[in-house]
């Protein structure tokens, strides 16, 4: 089969399953380790048998509810590519904009400081704190994630994107808590959605994610609360604290802050489509 024809194949299997056909041109990339102009120039090339049984394969595993990302083993991050499995929750977009809005906020505050401390919690695949630690060099990056499994896949990140990042295990801030660290910026992607949310998610997260970086309880709010409670014990007179948030949550989120943060400016920002999805603090 020419590459055109396996293509053409796995796009109307794909449509048949009112599925994202652009996934055929992912996987036939992946399996082919060429780029989107290679593949249009090897359009009439014959595809090995092995070439393309593997590839039917993963149409197939796609079809049947196992993520792209699983299937190429990576995701793209802030123009880089990011290592993931289902030990870590995938990167999403929106999480590129509480990146880009914690750069525009460091510029702002600390313009003249040389050297800042930053604490990525919940890190997963390392997306947020390695993408932070390569934009601005003056940043002293740690990350803290409870799973031992996603820590590994975070470590294997940094080191071949070269990023200077501290790994630690341990329980949102408790580590920092406990050696008495102090930070000037908390930035963290918990888990936000509620327990009963559960049966409303794609079957591609419910059953595929791990569920310790989905679910924040019954109200999805248990993270935010314990952050809350712990942000001002590793934090000094001046900090920017940034979360991503779920859908609604930003009303209830900022208010978490402002009770435990009195002294603090409190704004919920909206992501590219139109939804509440990041909380910052600043004082």
């Amino acid at each position: 089969m020419k590459v055109y024809e396996a293509l053409k194949w796995a796009s109307s299997f794909l449509e048949e399953r009112n599925l994202e056909q652009p996934v055929a041109q992912i996987l036939l990339k992946h399996h082919l380790q060429k780029d989107l102009t290679q593949l249009y120039m090897a359009m009439h090339d014959e595809l090995s048998e092995e070439q393309l049984n593997c590839f039917m394969a993963d149409i197939h595993a796609y079809a049947d509810g196992t993520p792209v990302q699983h299937l190429t083993g990576v995701e793209q991050f802030y123009e880089r590519t990011f290592i993931v499995n289902q030990d870590v929750l995938i990167p999403r977009p929106e999480t590129e904009e509480l990146v880009q809005g914690v750069l525009q906020r460091i510029a702002n505050k600390y313009r003249e400081q040389a050297a800042l401390k930053v604490v990525d919690i919940g890190t997963g695949s390392g997306a947020i704190a390695i993408t932070l630690a390569l934009e601005c060099e003056k940043l002293q990056v740690t990350a803290v994630d409870i799973s031992e499994a996603a820590l590994t896949v975070a470590k294997e990140n940094g080191t071949r994107l070269g990023a200077d990042v501290a790994w630690i295990h341990g329980d949102l801030l408790q580590p920092l808590i406990h050696s008495k660290d102090k930070v000037d910026i908390v930035v963290s992607n918990p888990p936000y959605i509620p327990i009963a949310d559960q049966k409303t998610l794609s079957p591609y997260v419910s059953e595929k994610e791990p569920a310790s970086a989905l679910y924040g309880g019954e109200d999805g709010l248990d993270f935010y609360r314990r952050l809350a409670d712990e942000i001002p014990l590793v934090t000094g007179e001046h900090a920017i604290v940034a979360f991503e948030i779920g859908a609604g949550q930003g009303g209830a989120v900022s208010q978490l802050l402002q009770d435990k943060l009195p002294g603090a400016a409190v704004e919920v920002v909206f992501d590219m489509n139109g939804k509440d999805r990041m909380v910052f603090a600043e004082w």
